[in-house]
């Protein structure tokens, strides 16, 4: 018993405590300045109004933004996504007090959700908003609100990859109010053009792509559902293309050089088509690799594409021609060393001799020569000059076939090197064309102001 008491009266001085300790607490915070500040705020507060005490007056929203990085080019999807610093001022006046009655604050933290904030969205928004949770925002006892966060901004672009890699891309986030007009909800910018235009030092500077510039328009559009205020930022970014010209550029050149370096060899030699089927393979695997690093777009196409499948055409044509020159020459070779045999068949079987008669000619020749009647050795001679002589016509006009063969073979033959010339011409003047382009593209690309 005497221990259950002790349990008891140690339970009842717990319980005083824990009481005490509780009533001090809620002392001290029903006496707290802040909070007595907050919930005075707070108490009659409706968000759903827009906060001024006479509805005529406009409420000005004042933005600004920062760009820290270019985190994805997407000229696929036509998708540019950024990590920027976005920041809104509004003034509310129903969150205004005297700091002189409350401790001297002048400024506090208040809950987003409770109080009224502006409906201003990015256009160009094409995916979910990424950002970190931020629930409060800053009150001054002017009733000043200051909203700040960062957001990564998926947005739509129209990237122009033609100059790839020396392409500069300019891309527009563009702030209003969904359904407050100009009337009730302007814009304004914080800072001056100017400074927003050369402000890049929370850029970094050490991606593919570089901040050249953000310049900002104001301007009211004029729609059926009323007149709004706009806020347009334009995001000017360039391309750092030493990478790429090491990969891309430097390889592609000497692959076009040393297909241009084929021509020198003889188009009738065989060495010159295995030598432009190693070329087109060459070209096949480097295309094969340049595709996963150049941009693909359906808008336009790199000038490096464009001009590496003409470089591809070319070597295809030389080749065709080739392959097509060589099974020419192959033919009339083959035609040509059947000739003679065919012409000698041909007069052994026009005028087939009589072999008893000459056996029999050549014996009484041999035996009796003096024997032999005149009129005779005549004919006898006369047969062999007859057949002489239609051996050598029949020679005489297989060699005038050969000869006519051999000159269409010739004909021939200077076309196709004619033809040939014209590709190593149109092959050089397409390098040409291609070298000077991306000179031009860095000048202007390397003009641009950092």
């Amino acid at each position: 018993m005497l221990r259950q008491g002790v349990m008891a009266a140690w339970l009842s001085l717990v319980l005083v405590a824990v009481s005490g300790i509780l009533t001090t607490d809620t002392h001290h915070l029903s006496n707290s300045t802040l909070h007595h500040l907050t919930q005075k705020l707070l108490q009659n507060y409706h968000k759903g109004v827009r906060p001024v005490h006479n509805w005529t007056q406009v409420t000005t929203v004042y933005l600004d933004l920062l760009v820290y990085a270019v985190l994805d080019v997407d000229a696929q999807n036509q998708k540019l996504k950024t990590s920027v610093w976005y920041q809104e001022i509004w003034n509310d006046e129903f969150l205004a007090w005297n700091s002189s009655m409350f401790d001297g604050i002048g400024e506090i933290s208040l809950p987003l959700n409770a109080i009224w904030a502006p409906d201003i969205i990015i256009n160009e928004f094409v995916d979910i908003e990424k950002s970190p949770d931020l629930p409060y925002v800053y009150v001054n006892s002017s009733g000043t609100i200051k909203s700040n966060k960062p957001i990564q901004v998926v947005s739509a672009c129209s990237l122009e990859t033609y100059a790839f890699p020396f392409d500069t891309q300019n891309c527009s986030l563009t702030f209003n109010s969904i359904l407050h007009t100009v009337a009730d909800l302007d814009l304004a910018l914080l800072r001056s053009t100017d400074d927003i235009k050369k402000d890049k030092e929370m850029f970094m500077n050490d991606g593919e792509w570089e901040l050249l510039s953000m310049p900002s328009t104001y301007q009211v559009i004029h729609s059926e559902a009323g007149d709004f205020a706009q806020i347009q930022f334009h995001v000017v970014i360039r391309r750092r293309p030493l990478a790429h010209v090491v990969n891309l550029l430097i390889p592609s050149i000497f692959l076009m050089l040393v297909d241009l370096g084929s021509f020198y060899l003889p188009p009738s030699c065989r060495t010159r088509i295995i030598f432009k089927t190693n070329i087109l393979v060459g070209y096949t695997v480097f295309k094969v690799n340049m595709s996963n690093e150049v941009p693909r777009s359906a808008v336009s196409t790199p000038l490096i594409g464009v001009f590496f499948t003409v470089c591809m055409v070319f070597l295809v044509l030389s080749l065709s021609k080739t392959i097509l020159l060589d099974k020419f020459l192959h033919t009339e070779r083959s035609s040509r060393q059947n000739h003679p045999l065919f012409c000698f068949q041909r007069t052994s079987e026009a005028r087939p001799v009589d072999s008893s008669h000459l056996t029999r000619t050549s014996l009484i020749v041999a035996d009796s020569p003096t024997d032999v009647p005149p009129c005779q050795e005549h004919q006898i001679q006369a047969g062999f000059l007859e057949e002489a002589l239609a051996q050598l016509q029949s020679i005489g006009s297989c060699i005038q076939a050969l000869d006519q063969t051999a000159q269409q073979e010739a004909s021939w033959l200077t076309i196709l090197y004619q033809f040939d010339k014209l590709l190593f011409r149109g092959y050089l003047l397409v390098l040409g064309v291609y070298t000077i382009t991306l000179c031009s593209l860095w000048a202007v690309w390397s003009s641009l102001p950092d």
